[in-house]
């Protein structure tokens, strides 16, 4: 795997130099009371992939659409346990907000867990993502030099069948959970529908990235999951406008609505602010169809030689 960032500027790499830092900082703080064989866990690698990885990424803040690429790591840790996201992590996706907020860190940061075994199980049935990660990130930490298993890439057909199987499951689970929302938006019902519309995005967003690389990240945050598709396709970038603050809260009372339309009776969404997310999902859902459709005939055409 490679390790080098010669061709980061000085200023990104400072940058991932202090994520690694707080990375360390917290984990260790999150594994303090640690018991059993989980005292001897570790971060075995952290492993810079996407954009900054392969040397494309966009930074452009200033620009109509304000696009700047994220840090994407995979962190690789010795105990599967030890990927807990709400035991092991919380305050390290804290700690990357607050450094930003403040200015300290200017790129973005997302970053998923897994165990070696994890990683190492992906590759071994042909993951396309993991594979991806083997054959491109950048190992920018790591306990020992032990290489990563050998990619298992599966045949044509069988990515062709996977994919198609995907897309078979996720693509009209959303559109019935779209059917949801559309009732509930009619009977007046709002949180429950801001819910069932965080279901639909979420679903969108987990269809993509598993046509696309037959993987997603368990994970609910819709924000996160975004940031995970776009990288792969910037089509998907037109889905939600960001330009106007009102805009970006929306998105952020949509993400929310996953917990706190469920449980807060604090929770408030209008029926407005509803019609205009849906109108979003609705685009969101247009892209992923096109995203897939694309997808499955390029795999076809690999069946067909």
């Amino acid at each position: 795997m490679k390790t080098g960032l010669d061709h980061l500027p000085a200023p990104k790499q400072r940058e991932l130099d202090r994520v690694v830092q707080l990375l360390f900082e917290e984990f260790d703080g999150a594994h303090m009371d640690a018991k059993g064989r989980r005292r001897t866990g570790k971060i075995v690698k952290i492993i810079l992939y996407g954009s900054h990885a392969r040397g494309g990424w966009v930074d452009e803040p200033h620009t109509t659409k304000g696009y700047r690429s994220d840090f994407d790591l995979l962190i690789i840790v010795s105990q599967k346990e030890l990927a807990d996201r709400a035991a092991y992590w919380t305050r390290a996706d804290e700690r990357l907000i607050e450094e930003m907020i403040a200015g300290r860190l200017r790129t973005p940061v997302n970053f998923i867990v897994h165990s070696l075994q994890q990683v190492n199980d992906g590759l071994s049935h042909g993951r396309f993502f993991f594979m991806d990660i083997a054959r491109e990130g950048i190992a920018i930490y790591e306990s020992d030099d032990r290489e990563l298993s050998r990619p298992v890439p599966k045949t044509p057909q069988a990515n062709l069948d996977m994919a198609r199987e995907y897309f078979e499951e996720w693509f009209p689970g959303a559109m019935r959970r779209n059917e949801f929302f559309r009732f509930g938006l009619e009977k007046g019902h709002l949180k429950e529908t801001a819910f069932e519309l965080h279901q639909v995005t979420e679903s969108l967003y987990n269809c993509v990235l598993l046509v696309s690389t037959f993987y997603t990240p368990h994970n609910h945050n819709i924000v996160f999951l975004r940031t995970q598709a776009e990288r792969l396709d910037l089509r998907l970038f037109n889905a939600w406008p960001r330009e106007l603050r009102k805009d970006r809260a929306l998105f952020e009372k949509l993400k929310d609505a996953y917990v706190k339309a469920r449980y807060s009776k604090h929770y408030r969404i209008s029926a407005e602010e509803l019609s205009w997310l849906g109108e979003r999902v609705e685009v969101l859902g247009r892209i992923v169809h096109t995203i897939c459709t694309e997808r499955l005939a390029a795999l076809e055409t690999a069946v067909k030689g």
